[in-house]
């Protein structure tokens, strides 16, 4: 007879390890990203690809980024549909490394290439004569460190995760971190490690570099307008020149802002949530699950954004968007 029970209770599972509207929900609603974003990144990936120009400076990074912003639409979002449809993990052990490994991955990549592209701005600004000649084994050198460095700080995940059977529910299995870490503080060292390189450090090395640009040109525009008072016999050349350049702070100003908040809006609240559960999940546990997806989406809408954010700064992309957009 306890046998017996205890067959039931293992077979029977409850709402919760269920599928439900709830995750109905989540589906659709990672189905659109999904669809926004790969569908973004392909035409950027292709656009670029068939570019005249896709070897200058902007379009190599962004053919980069396009393949990792492309690597994450094709993870997670898929691989959550995937999860949210069948509740349980099915994949095996292997499958659960490789899924967690690849999630890091792409999103190392993906923000070490904003990282690539805010430096190189910055180098080319300031050292434009070196940059014309040194410039291609520099950027080459910089994007492989960003998909290598990736590599190295994502493979601990393959390691960390793992299959593991319900403690009550022996016919349920999920991909989890459990009775991996010795203790508490271990799991939060690690995850603070993430918290770090994956969004603390590119955001200060993002803001410095274009803070550094918008400082030199300021430096530059004051220089222009103090010669255009000196010399009044080539006073228009000048005006138009102190024009240009402040035209040019006020372009790279607004690409500033945009990259910077895309990125700590999409970022930051997932980040949040993340650090919550790591120091009080009991609390955290509380918060509406229609919020806890909602900040979730937010942060994968960034491989979504990426396209459109340099899509508007940069004449030569648009251009041949709009080319490729009329050959369809």
């Amino acid at each position: 007879m306890d046998e017996h029970l205890s067959t039931n209770e293992s077979t029977s599972l409850p709402s919760y390890l269920k599928f439900s509207d709830n995750y109905a929900h989540s589906i659709i609603s990672l189905g659109v990203v999904f669809l926004i974003g790969a569908l973004g990144n392909i035409a950027s990936f292709v656009t670029l690809l068939c570019s005249k120009n896709r070897k200058s400076p902007t379009n190599f990074f962004l053919l980069h980024l396009s393949s990792a912003d492309l690597l994450v639409m094709f993870v997670i979002p898929v691989g959550e549909m995937i999860h949210n449809a069948t509740i349980a993990w099915l994949g095996g052990n292997f499958l659960c490394k490789l899924y967690h490994f690849l999630w890091n991955f792409g999103q190392y990549v993906a923000t070490f290439l904003l990282c690539c592209i805010s430096i190189d701005r910055y180098l080319a600004f300031v050292f434009p004569l070196r940059s014309l000649t040194q410039s291609p084994r520099t950027r080459s050198f910089m994007a492989a460190t960003a998909w290598v460095l990736s590599a190295i700080l994502s493979a601990p995940e393959s390691v960390i995760f793992h299959v593991e059977t319900h403690p009550k529910y022996r016919t349920f299995r999920q991909c989890v971190t459990f009775n991996f870490f010795p203790s508490h503080n271990h799991e939060l060292a690690y995850n603070l490690f993430n918290l770090i390189t994956l969004y603390a450090l590119p955001l200060l090395i993002i803001t410095t570099s274009y803070s550094l640009i918008l400082w030199e040109i300021s430096k530059k525009t004051k220089q222009c307008k103090e010669e255009t008072k000196c010399l009044s016999t080539r006073s228009r050349l000048r005006r138009s020149s102190v024009g240009n350049m402040e035209r040019a702070r006020i372009r790279t100003l607004k690409m500033t802002l945009v990259i910077v908040s895309v990125f700590v809006i999409c970022w930051t609240p997932y980040f949040v949530l993340s650090a919550w559960w790591w120091f009080d999940s009991d609390s955290a546990s509380q918060l509406d699950p229609k919020v806890q997806r909602g900040l979730f989406l937010f942060a994968v809408s960034n491989s979504c954004m990426d396209p459109i954010v340099y899509g508007m700064f940069t004449t030569t992309f648009r251009r041949e968007t709009q080319k490729w957009g009329r050959w369809l």
